[in-house]
């Protein structure tokens, strides 16, 4: 059952009426039995029939339940070690069978969300950074609490232990602002990634046909889709939950506004870069092999530079698996991971050159800064190609085909003509961005919901309510339609 799905909604009323209803004791297991029922609910188990892909993350947890208490327990570091060891090698090796092995075994759903959540808990435990959880149950909920399952975000048991146990009682507040950004995500996910689609999939699906401008809107059009498409599920994850007054971690802060390729990867799928920084990338560093390797490359390279070697050493490990996690194929390698490294280490190496082009040229502050923005777009954007495209050769088509001649075979016989788009639907599609992006910008002030609170009751409901019967009647709905298909969910990520 997907969360955009109408049964979902209804079902999500009733568990929202009945959470506020029961004791505040009971509303956790409430919520367990809620996210079991979604997960055996989910597409993949009822296609297949397939009710036993709920042991998977019922064993993960098990896994990490065992060897938390045990490295609680024990004081011999050896022994906290090698439960460490043993659960991570399970979950990992559970991870990589079904999801990168190919072969040709059902994955559950969310299992690359619900393995990093539950490897952070216990490295939190090993470290002695974070709480031990006794009870098998509640950390069931944790690692598999429903919202999250489909496109995260990783949660850190930390900052999630007090929030999910603890009771409730009904926040008018809460409710309230939960769906408003219930309603921000349908709307970025049915009315701007649904439209955005069509273009997408003509441009990649007959890359042959077009060239140069017409490329670049295709690729254009493939990032504003995925970016609407997660930003949305997001928007709808954190506000479901907001309605039962847990707050979930964000995930994303206006990643296009970013100046650099570092900065959008601090905007973009926010818990996903946090946990690879502290529980990969920082700890990699603290080993013997990368605290020894400036010392050897001190001779060639100098004190700075051989610093700055291992640091980029471990950064390439760090890209490579981001990569690999986002399916497996040297399309995604590539397209969010190897360039991605690319990017940042040629920008770190060059800025001392871009600071005296900057001096020599006289360039101005604010016109530079848009000329970041655009340039990190175009770069992502780049990026995407690969994401986008069935094979490595295919996208490097798709590139080449991008710089060969001026190409506006889109705009013969009209606007974006044959994809679907008239001028109707372009003028939907241009107004409904705008609108996002005036949100998003807002929101890096002050959150949009806030500033609506503040206006006279009978503004903000006619606010609402034109949003409402805009995604309604504007959302993308057809035959073959499926809204409940999140893409970025189809990635692994």
């Amino acid at each position: 059952m997907s969360i955009t799905s109408f049964y979902f909604l209804c079902l999500f009323a009733l568990a929202l009426l009945l959470y506020y209803l029961i004791p505040k004791k009971v509303q956790w297991p409430l919520l367990l039995l809620l996210s079991i029922g979604y997960f055996l609910t989910s597409a993949e188990v009822r296609d297949s029939h397939a009710w036993y892909l709920i042991l998977y993350p019922m064993a993960a947890v098990g896994a990490v339940w065992g060897a938390a208490i045990l490295i609680d327990r024990t004081k011999e570091q050896k022994k906290k070690l090698a439960a460490l060891i043993c659960a991570v090698l399970f979950c990992v090796g559970l991870l990589c069978t079904l999801k990168f092995f190919h072969l040709g075994l059902l994955a559950p759903m969310g299992i690359s969300f619900y393995t990093l959540t539950l490897l952070g808990y216990l490295f939190d435990v090993y470290y002695e950074i974070g709480p031990v959880q006794r009870n098998y149950g509640k950390l069931l909920l944790f690692g598999c609490y429903f919202p999250t399952m489909i496109s995260g975000p990783i949660m850190k048991y930390s900052d999630m232990e007090k929030q999910m146990y603890t009771g409730h009682k009904l926040d008018y507040r809460n409710v309230t602002f939960g769906m408003q950004r219930m309603l921000l995500g349908f709307f970025k996910k049915l009315v701007i990634s649904e439209r955005t689609a069509i273009l997408a999939n003509e441009i990649f699906n007959n890359y042959e046909k077009y060239s140069g401008v017409s490329i670049w809107v295709g690729a254009a059009a493939f990032t504003m889709q995925l970016y609407t498409d997660f930003d949305g599920c997001m928007d709808i994850v954190l506000g479901i939950s907001e309605c039962f007054g847990i707050r979930l971690p964000e995930n994303f802060s206006a990643p296009f506004l970013s100046r650099s390729i570092e900065e959008y990867w601090r905007r973009w799928h926010i818990s996903l870069g946090d946990w690879l920084k502290n529980y990969l990338f920082y700890p990699l560093l603290r080993t013997k092999f990368f605290m020894n390797l400036p010392k050897k490359l001190k001779g060639k390279l100098g004190k700075k530079g051989a610093k700055q070697a291992t640091t980029f050493l471990a950064m390439l490990i760090l890209w490579f698996t981001i990569g690999y996690w986002h399916g497996g194929a040297w399309t995604f390698i590539i397209g969010c991971g190897l360039l991605h490294w690319f990017y940042i280490v040629s920008g770190k190496l060059m800025e001392p050159l871009f600071v005296k082009w900057r001096a020599f040229f006289h360039i101005e502050k604010k016109g530079f800064i848009l000329f970041q923005r655009v340039r990190t777009f175009f770069l992502v954007m780049i990026g995407l190609v690969f994401f986008r495209s069935a094979t490595v050769p295919d996208a490097l088509r798709v590139l080449g085909r991008g710089v060969s001649g001026l190409g506006l075979q889109l705009f013969r016989n009209g606007v974006l003509s044959g994809l679907g788009l008239d001028w109707t639907e372009l003028m939907i599609l241009a107004v409904s961005i705008l609108f996002s992006a005036w949100v998003t910008i807002h929101n890096q002030k002050e959150d949009m919901r806030v500033t609506l609170e503040k206006k006279p009751i009978w503004l903000r409901w006619i606010a609402l309510y034109a949003l409402l019967f805009y995604v309604i009647l504007l959302g993308k709905y057809g035959p073959g339609y499926s809204a409940s298909e999140f893409i970025y969910q189809n990635f692994k990520v």
